[in-house]
C-alpha cells in the first residue's frame, strides 16, 4: 500500500503519488513550452492584432464554462486514473494537429478542443491528489503542484526561447505532443490503485449509484453554503476578471518596447517562474495556519505592482528591469495560486474535491469570455502601456482590500462537512 499512514512521513515516499505527480510535471512542462510557441507564432510570425490575440483565451475558456462543473462530477464519479490517461492521449493527438494549423481559423477550434480535455483532466488530478495524500500533507502536495507549474515556467520559456532562436515555433508544439505522450506512459505504469488509496476511500460502485444531477447539485450546494469557500471563489473571480484583461496582451506590450527581441517575453516568464519557485519553497516551510488573508492579499499586491511596472517600461529598457519585474510578478503569482488551491483542498471533503475544482474551473473561466475581448479593445485604442498601468493599480487596490478586511472575507470557522448523497438515501 503506497498511501503513507505515519504522521510526518514525507510525501516523496508515496510511490503512487510520485508517479502521478511525475506525469503531471511532464505534461505541465510541455504546456508552457507550447504556450510560448503559440504566442510567438500568432503575435510575431502571423502578426495578429490585439483582438485576434484576445480570441485565444476565449477559445480556451468556452469548454471550461460549458463543461467545468460537469467535469468535476465526472472526476468524483469515474476512475480518475483512467480519465487522466485518456485526456493525455487525446491531448497529444490534438497537439500534433495544432502543429499543422495554417492560420487562426484552424488554430482556435483545435485549442478549444484541447482545452476541453484539460477541463476534464484538472479536477481528476486534484481529486486523485486528495485521495492519495493525508490531510496534514495537503500543503506539501499543493506546494509540489505549484513547483511544477512555476518550475515549468523557468525551463519551458528558457528552452523555448533557445529553440525559437534557431528553429520555428512548430518544434516547441511538437515537443509538447511528445511530452504528453510521456505523461500517458507514466500513468500507464500506475497499477492496483484500489489497494493504494483512491478507491478504498470512494468506491466507484458506490458513486455509480448516485444520479449525476444529484452529484452536480450537491457540489454547488456545498460551496454556496460554505462562507469561506464562497468568499475565496469570489476573491479569485474578482482578481481573474482584472488580470485577464491584460493576460494575453503581454505580446502587444513587448512588441512596443522590444520589437526586435521576441525572446524577451520568454525571459520575463522564466524570471517569474524563478520568483514563484522560491516563494513556494518558503511557503512550504511555513505553517498553513498563518491564514489565507495575508497570503492571497499579498499575492494580488505583488502581481498588481508588477503589471503596473511593466506598463511603465520604455522602449530599449534594460533586460535587468524586465527580469526583476518578472521575478516579483512570479512571487505574487506563487503566493496566490498555492494558497488558493490549498484552501480549496483543505476546506473541501475528499469525496467532493473533483466537484469543487470543477466549479472553480467554471467560475474562473467565465471571465475569459469578456475580459480578454475587453482587453483587446482597450489595448487597440489606448495602447498597452496605459492599460497595464491601470490594471496594475486595480489589482493593488483589490490586494489591499484582502489584507484590510481579511477576517471578514475568510472567517476562522471550520467548513461544513457533508456525507455523499448516496448515504442519505
Amino acid at each position: 500500500m503506497e498511501l503513507s499512514t505515519k504522521q510526518g512521513t514525507s510525501l516523496l515516499h508515496n510511490k503512487t503519488y510520485m508517479r502521478v505527480y511525475s506525469a503531471f510535471a511532464t505534461a505541465s512542462f510541455g504546456d508552457w513550452f507550447d504556450a510560448l510557441a503559440i504566442q510567438v507564432l500568432v503575435g510575431y510570425r502571423w502578426q495578429a492584432g490585439p483582438l485576434m490575440l484576445a480570441l485565444i483565451p476565449v477559445a480556451l475558456a468556452l469548454p471550461s464554462i460549458l463543461l467545468g462543473s460537469i467535469a468535476g462530477v465526472a472526476a468524483d464519479r469515474l476512475n480518475k486514473l483512467k480519465l487522466m490517461r485518456t485526456c493525455d492521449l487525446l491531448t497529444a493527438i490534438l497537439t500534433v494537429l495544432v502543429l499543422f494549423a495554417p492560420n487562426m481559423v484552424w488554430l482556435l477550434p483545435l485549442l478549444a478542443l484541447r482545452s476541453a480535455l484539460s477541463t476534464l483532466n484538472m479536477p481528476a488530478q486534484q481529486s486523485l491528489t486528495r485521495s492519495l495524500v493525508r490531510e496534514d500533507q495537503l500543503m506539501q502536495a499543493s506546494s509540489l503542484n505549484g513547483l511544477v507549474n512555476q518550475g515549468s515556467k523557468i525551463a519551458g520559456p528558457l528552452l523555448g526561447g533557445l529553440a525559437l532562436a534557431f528553429l520555428t515555433p512548430q518544434w516547441c508544439i511538437l515537443l509538447n505532443a511528445l511530452l504528453r505522450g510521456c505523461s500517458y506512459l507514466l500513468l500507464l505504469s500506475v497499477r492496483n490503485l484500489r489497494a493504494e488509496g483512491e478507491d478504498s476511500k470512494q468506491p466507484e460502485d458506490r458513486e455509480g449509484k448516485i444520479p449525476l444531477i444529484t452529484m452536480w447539485r450537491e457540489g454547488w450546494s456545498f460551496m454556496l453554503r460554505s462562507r469561506l469557500l464562497l468568499n475565496t471563489m469570489l476573491f479569485g473571480l474578482a482578481g481573474a476578471l482584472v488580470i485577464q484583461v491584460v493576460d494575453f496582451q503581454f505580446t502587444s506590450l513587448f512588441r512596443v518596447f522590444a520589437p526586435e527581441r521576441e525572446s524577451l517575453l520568454g525571459w520575463m516568464v522564466a524570471a517569474s517562474g524563478v520568483g514563484a519557485v522560491l516563494i513556494i519553497l518558503l511557503l512550504n516551510k511555513l505553517k498553513p495556519e498563518t491564514g489565507y488573508s495575508w497570503r492571497l492579499g499579498t499575492g494580488y499586491v505583488l502581481i498588481g505592482g508588477s503589471v503596473a511596472a511593466l506598463g511603465l517600461l520604455q522602449p530599449g529598457a534594460s533586460i535587468l528591469w524586465v527580469l526583476l519585474i518578472g521575478f516579483v510578478l512570479g512571487t505574487g503569482n506563487g503566493v496566490f495560486m498555492v494558497t488558493f488551491n490549498y484552501c480549496l483542498q483543505k476546506e473541501t471533503p475528499p469525496h467532493m474535491t473533483g466537484r469543487i475544482f470543477g466549479i472553480q474551473n467554471t467560475i474562473l473561466s467565465t471571465v475569459l469570455i469578456v475580459a480578454p475581448l475587453l482587453g483587446g479593445l482597450l489595448v487597440q485604442y489606448a495602447g498597452p502601456a496605459r492599460i497595464f498601468i491601470n490594471i496594475g493599480i486595480l489589482l493593488l487596490i483589490l490586494g489591499l482590500a484582502g489584507l484590510l478586511f481579511g477576517r471578514l472575507i475568510w472567517p476562522a470557522a471550520k467548513p461544513q462537512r457533508v456525507q455523499p448523497a448516496v448515504e442519505h438515501s
